[in-house]
């Protein structure tokens, strides 16, 4: 059995390094997973970049910069809406699975000979299970948008508030129109942007920017400035009743599978040993920087931590106003990949229907470096479509909780947990409760409970009354009270935001 094993591991082994040699990611339409699909040339070149493959630690360092990103930003509110204690136990679990998970879709890519997310849910389940994925791909990244919107109208009209005092009697008017400036002025520039890899490459100085925030956040935690935040009842409440929401942000925060194909085609001497090294490292970091948030984020502010943890932070701290900017700057220059990654979905399903038959992209040919004027419009249209849909629906919440918790519930951990799952079920040739495939359906359950729970928990209470642009009780200073807007006592907590009450 273990030769027969041995064999069958060295085979797929081996068709996978026929396949990574032919192309650098299978050659497939359905690749749109793996931002890689997007920038196959160097800008003004003729022929397509050559692949750089990384060492063991180059690749755990881009795969930490695709993991750690916005969503560690509400961790503290998960761990109140979980309970501090249960919280933390919890943001272990989740690490724990995704790190599991991860392994299973490379496992996936090798059983299948498919080395796309998916072209392996294609290879599994046929066409539905590819328009399955398609349609929470783009819900992933769709739903993120709105998010960074509600993010980038939160933080930049504190700071203008800051520097404009009198803007702050019109909180809803300053945060709108900070969101259609941006939307406007920078988001649709990035958006149409044609040279993706550059934006790519960006993407490290948004996890700097990352770091800094955290290193704000420690440092107001040590100096002891907001030690005057009142505790209540449920400040160090271990256990909470909210506990699947929370699962919800935190699967938000390690969700990285859209790229897993990626880095791993991307190492030196691929093999699942290697893959499995450094997916332990990068989930391990990532888990590492999600707890420093959670526990400095909660010990600070308690159950008042908000879905956006910024928002408890007093509006003249300037450390923290300037936090706000590192953050604004990290949500765009993130926000162009996710627009990316709908648009390329979108265009795709549109050449599947009107062709009728799978469609496969020019191995030489950059999708994102349109030369057809009908493609060329048609690429414009569609990513101008996509970022007006965002924009109108990001005004109807203000607040990053629900978002986060929408996203991590109905794409984050069906894409996470459940999809790799039933992939690796379907695909293995072991009986269902056998050793190896119990784990898969383990994960499996777990996805399906949370995520059909959690839907009927939320929905009813997604608006709910949520409000944003309000001083904190704890923040109190004549500086602070600008024209009218509203002082808030720091005592009650609404059901889907730790956004203060009157």
């Amino acid at each position: 059995m273990e030769s027969s094993s041995a064999k069958k591991n060295t085979v797929s082994e081996f068709s996978y390094m026929v396949q990574r040699q032919g192309s650098d990611d299978s050659a497939e339409v359905n690749a749109f997973d793996d931002i890689n699909s997007l920038m196959k040339r160097e800008p003004g070149g003729s022929k397509p970049a050559e692949p750089t493959l990384s060492s063991l630690p180059q690749a755990s360092f881009n795969y930490i910069n695709s993991i750690v990103g916005s969503g560690v930003i509400g961790i503290p509110y998960a761990l109140h809406r979980a309970g501090f204690g249960l919280g933390l136990f919890v943001l272990v679990i989740v690490a724990t699975i995704t790190d599991y998970s991860l392994i299973l879709m490379v496992r996936c890519g090798h059983l299948s000979g498919r080395f796309s997310y998916p072209g392996v849910m294609e290879a599994a389940y046929g066409k539905g299970g590819y328009y399955l994925l398609s349609l929470l791909q783009f819900m992933y990244p769709f739903l993120a948008m709105i998010s960074y919107n509600v993010v980038v109208g939160d933080t930049l009209s504190k700071v203008l508030v800051r520097l404009v005092p009198s803007w702050g009697s019109s909180m809803g008017a300053v945060r709108f129109g900070v969101v259609l400036v941006v939307t406007v002025f920078v988001v649709i520039p990035l958006c149409l942007y044609k040279n993706v890899s550059r934006l790519a490459k960006a993407s490290f100085l948004s996890l700097a920017c990352v770091v800094l925030i955290l290193m704000a956040v420690v440092y107001r935690l040590l100096s002891g400035d907001y030690s005057v935040v009142p505790d209540t009842p449920e400040s160090w409440r271990f256990a909470h009743s909210d506990l699947i929401p929370a699962v919800g942000i935190m699967a938000f925060a390690f969700m990285c599978h859209h790229n897993t194909f990626l880095v791993y085609q991307s190492m030196q001497d691929a093999t699942m040993e290697r893959w499995e090294r450094v997916t332990h490292i990068s989930v391990g970091f990532a888990w590492l920087v999600a707890a420093l948030f959670g526990i400095a984020g909660y010990c600070t502010f308690r159950a008042l931590s908000q879905g956006d943890l910024l928002e408890n932070y007093c509006w003249d701290d300037d450390l923290m106003n300037f936090a706000r900017v590192l953050f604004s700057v990290s949500i765009l220059l993130t926000f162009p990949i996710e627009c990316f990654v709908s648009r390329e979905i979108v265009r795709t399903q549109l050449k599947r229907f009107y062709s009728h038959e799978v469609i496969e992209y020019d191995t030489d040919k950059d999708p994102s470096h349109v030369t057809g004027e009908d493609d060329d419009r048609q690429s414009m249209v569609t990513t101008l479509v996509i970022v007006f849909a965002a924009f109108v629906i990001s005004p109807y919440t203000e607040c990053l909780g629900p978002v986060l918790e929408l996203n991590g519930l109905l794409a984050a951990i069906p894409l996470a947990y459940i999809l790799p799952g039933l992939a690796y079920i379907q695909l293995s040739p072991h009986s269902l409760f056998s050793q190896e495939k119990l784990p898969a359906v383990g994960l499996v359950l777990f996805g399906t409970v949370v995520t059909i729970s959690g839907a009927a928990i939320l929905m009813p209470n997604l608006i709910g009354d949520c409000r944003t642009g309000i001083i904190m009780g704890y923040c109190k200073d004549d500086e602070l009270a600008l024209n009218g807007t509203s002082l808030v006592a720091a005592t009650t907590l609404g059901p889907n935001c730790a956004t203060d009450k009157m």
